[in-house]
């Protein structure tokens, strides 16, 4: 098999198509992971604006209706590359030593029986299923998947209800004493690399008494990740986390919370001086257990860089 190199424009090509199909928010980590490991710089930014300029071609939840055997019997991959062609990079070159040019001259066009693959021309939402949002309460950087949201939510702003750790809101969330209003802004926290390894916890379910009045989306931040299948108004990865001592650890119950999507922000709206005193007050959890816990939580990187271990470098060579 011939020798290949993973290039900027290969990754490239992987964003758009990540946009076109509204994957997962989780591709965000791992191709930046896979970047940093082969030298590449790849960050936030370039997600957003690639999002920015690819309309979703692919009809499968959270963003449409079909599921993922829908987009294997429509001709899958190859069918939706060949719907992108004009917007990816051709020259680049796969494990095959051919580009994707000539790998794409040999691949289905969408054929009109299927809607699940659309066209450019017709695709299923306009550009920007993904953005990352950067303010006061994530100064790093964050992400939310637009395409799965609520409109109406993506300029909000309410009043946070604070949960400590993954296992807190399947404690409290149905707590009929616990203040929470469809305007709320639910907040977990202590779940991002470093707190907890970064499990896929942050779609916080609904409150089953605002679930049973109808209530069917809230606002969600948080320092975790969630599911590629999952639906809601969720902003993801806020970095720094609040196990280092991020912005996220400082939010009380009851503290605004500004979501505007329009404008890429995500804030905390407290004084600067009264969170300065509440971060004179943090203080860092020590690294999860002993072993691989231990170790991970010591050498993880943060959400924006890959959440890939540090002394996994790049190669000199």
């Amino acid at each position: 098999m011939p020798s290949t190199i993973l290039t900027r424009e290969a990754l490239m090509n992987a964003l758009t198509v990540l946009a076109a199909l509204s994957g997962s928010t989780n591709a965000v980590i791992h191709l930046t992971a896979v970047a940093r490991r082969a030298g590449i710089q790849l960050t936030l930014d370039d997600f957003h604006e690639v999002a920015a300029r690819v309309p979703v071609l692919v009809d499968c939840k959270p963003a449409g209706s079909g599921y993922m055997e829908d987009l294997h019997h429509a001709g899958g991959v190859p069918v939706l590359l060949k719907a992108l062609a004009r917007l990816l990079n051709l020259s680049c070159k796969g494990v095959s030593g051919r580009s994707l040019g000539e790998t794409l001259a040999e691949s289905p066009s969408p054929e009109a029986w299927q809607s699940t693959i659309r066209g450019l021309d017709q695709p299923l939402a306009p550009p920007g299923a993904l953005a990352t949002l950067y303010g006061s309460l994530a100064p790093d950087g964050a992400i939310i998947k637009v395409a799965a949201a609520t409109p109406s939510l993506l300029r909000h702003r309410g009043p946070a209800v604070v949960f400590e750790s993954p296992e807190d809101p399947e404690r409290r969330i149905d707590d009929p004493s616990l203040k929470i209003v469809p305007e709320s802004v639910l907040v977990l926290r202590n779940a991002g690399p470093v707190g907890a390894g970064m499990p896929e916890a942050g779609c916080l379910t609904i409150p089953r008494r605002l679930a049973s009045a109808g209530l069917r989306d809230m606002v969600r931040v948080t320092d975790a990740r969630m599911s590629g299948t999952a639906f809601g108004t969720v902003v993801l990865h806020c970095c720094p986390e609040a196990a280092t001592g991020g912005p996220l650890a400082l939010v009380r119950d009851g503290d605004t919370i500004e979501l505007n999507v329009d404008e890429r922000r995500i804030d905390l709206c407290v004084d600067p001086s009264e969170l300065d005193r509440r971060r004179a007050g943090f203080v860092q959890p020590s690294p999860r257990g002993r072993g691989w816990g231990s170790l991970h939580s010591r050498s993880v990187l943060p959400a924006n860089l890959g959440a890939d271990l540090d002394f996994l470098a790049p190669d000199p060579e």
